[in-house]
């Protein structure tokens, strides 16, 4: 009876490093982004369900003691009931990111196994010797020992991550240096992208636009981290090694990630999109932010070329430091006042898309541009493409054609038709400020039938997240005739801006998951109704 209470909470324990794995993996086996995320709320370390039923057994088994009730079996089916009631899972409550066990996942699996097998039955074994107890006293203290171990059994997978780290690094370096060696014989030349936000939209119109002419590699979706891009090289390049171009997307949480994937891929060129709060509760500054952004800039050779969008104040500083001695600065926002090489004129925006003439001042050509893509930011990432393109040889006029059958990146403003006739708007890949305002007002282009916005906020801003989602709030009432919010505690700012506006509490719908907005959407929307889904938070905000 002991062995079998034992193997019981051995079951629970085992079960949540398992689905704990998954956060750790979303947070790219990082120890301090997993603990990060760990103790941001106390459910996820403190299972006050389990303290609930052992305290409930501890009770009855004292009522029986004093009672005289002393029964072996009554007991062990106290304390097995209430380890049984602690330990059985909660259904999760959505998956968006599904666990993937790769080989690195099953060798942290198993040593983090291998620790909470050793902290349980070596605990008890120690005990054992140590203390003289009746089998009653054994449950008591068994059940107290698993309850101990499940509650630190999160532990277990930052330490397996620590034990099997030169296991892992030896991995990595053999991994970074098979996809050193396939770059430095492909060849190519590199253009590094980064920035908060605008790098994927950007990098993918720059592939747009230079496959018209050459052989272009660019990083896939979202592989912008340091072994993401060593994956793409060696599954790749590495088997295909004829490209003129390989366009890289960095992405970065914290300083010298971008440093890291820069002394890999020695970019030629570096595109810097924008600097902003997005993704502020990770580096902890916006000057953290900028420092991490501008490691591209410092990686480029002094021959390079660095491509700046001078309409963000961030970046627009990065540009008047001076280096490489060939910059490129465009802008749209400040065309009639500052004379930069690329400029965008007269931008006019319908539902077909948006149009804007583009001047090339240092070689005094000029061409309008023509996409069927929706937003002004749109404009920022064309003009960075085009002015990348325009340096490597490429026309005006050849830009504009390409830019032409320009398609929205995936999940970035994607906009399609159901065959009921309903208009969706896709922006559900993240959001930030900016953004989330540009995409309200490509919904509010749309004046036939409703105008609906099913968002969870935006997160990730830090000390900024509440006032942001708060202004994001009003400015969603203005657009919108209903808002249906995703989540009901994490929306509460958001919650705060619509009802300030005085907008209709009846046509405002608060939701716990994204699959009861789903439910809503099928539901209510009719033929002509617009839609906007509005990020889409990860599984480790839920």
């Amino acid at each position: 009876m002991v062995q079998t209470l034992i193997l019981l909470w051995l079951a629970g324990i085992l079960l949540r490093i398992w689905r704990l794995a998954r956060f750790f993996q979303i947070e790219g086996y990082q120890n301090t982004r997993y603990l990060r995320w760990l103790v941001a709320r106390v459910p996820r370390y403190v299972m006050w369900r389990a303290l609930i039923f052992i305290g409930v057994a501890s009770l009855v088994t004292l009522a029986l003691k004093l009672t005289g009730q002393n029964t072996e079996a009554v007991y062990m089916a106290i304390w097995g009931l209430a380890g049984l009631m602690s330990i059985w899972p909660e259904p999760a409550k959505e998956v968006k990111q599904a666990f993937k066990l790769t080989q690195r996942a099953m060798r942290l699996l198993i040593t983090a196994f291998a620790l909470g097998v050793i902290a349980l039955i070596g605990t008890q074994v120690v005990l054992e010797k140590q203390l003289t107890m009746t089998d009653t006293t054994k449950f008591a203290v068994i059940t107290g020992i698993g309850l101990l171990v499940y509650h630190l059994s999160p532990l277990a997978l930052p330490l397996a991550n620590l034990f099997n780290f030169p296991i892992e690094e030896g991995f990595r370096l053999m991994f970074r240096e098979r996809a050193r060696r396939a770059l430095h014989k492909a060849n190519p030349v590199v253009i590094g992208v980064t920035g908060s936000y605008g790098k994927t939209s950007t990098k993918e119109y720059l592939a747009h636009i230079l496959g018209g002419k050459h052989r272009v590699l660019a990083t896939p979706k979202s592989y912008n981290t340091l072994m993401g891009v060593c994956l793409v090289i060696n599954n790749h390049l590495r088997n295909d090694p004829n490209y003129d171009y390989f366009i890289v997307e960095m992405g970065a949480y914290v300083e010298g990630e971008i440093r890291a994937i820069c002394k890999l891929v020695r970019p030629q060129i570096g595109i810097i999109t924008a600097v902003g709060p997005q993704h502020l509760e990770r580096f902890g500054s916006i000057e953290a932010t900028t420092r991490a952004k501008y490691e591209l800039i410092e990686a480029l050779p002094p021959d390079g070329v660095g491509i700046f969008n001078w309409d963000n104040c961030y970046v627009r500083a990065m540009y008047e430091r001076g280096y490489p001695a060939t910059r490129i600065g465009v802008t749209w926002q400040n065309a009639e006042h500052v004379k930069l090489r690329f400029l965008a004129h007269n931008i006019t925006g319908s539902l077909s898309g948006i149009e804007f003439d583009v001047e090339d001042t240092l070689l005094g050509e000029k061409q309008h541009f023509k996409t069927s893509l929706l937003g002004q930011h749109t404009v920022t990432n064309i003009l960075l493409a085009a002015a990348v393109a325009r340096h490597l040889g490429i026309t005006l006029t050849e830009i504009a054609m390409r830019v032409a059958s320009l398609e929205s990146a995936e999940h970035r403003l994607q906009r399609k038709t159901l065959p009921n006739n309903i208009t969706v708007i896709d922006d559900a890949y993240s959001a930030n400020p900016i953004g989330a305002r540009n995409a309200l007002d490509v919904l509010a282009l749309y004046q036939n039938g409703r105008r609906v916005l099913i968002t969870p906020g935006i997160v990730e801003l830090g000390p900024l997240q509440e006032q942001e989602n708060t202004k994001l709030g009003r400015y969603a009432a203005q657009v919108c005739t209903d808002i249906v919010l995703v989540g009901i505690e994490q929306t509460r700012p958001l919650q705060q801006g619509i009802r300030e506006t005085g907008f209709n509490a009846g046509r405002l719908h608060i939701l716990d998951t994204r699959e009861e907005a789903i439910a809503w959407f099928h539901r209510e929307l009719k033929a002509g109704d617009t839609v906007l889904f509005l990020n889409d938070l990860p599984d480790t905000y839920l």
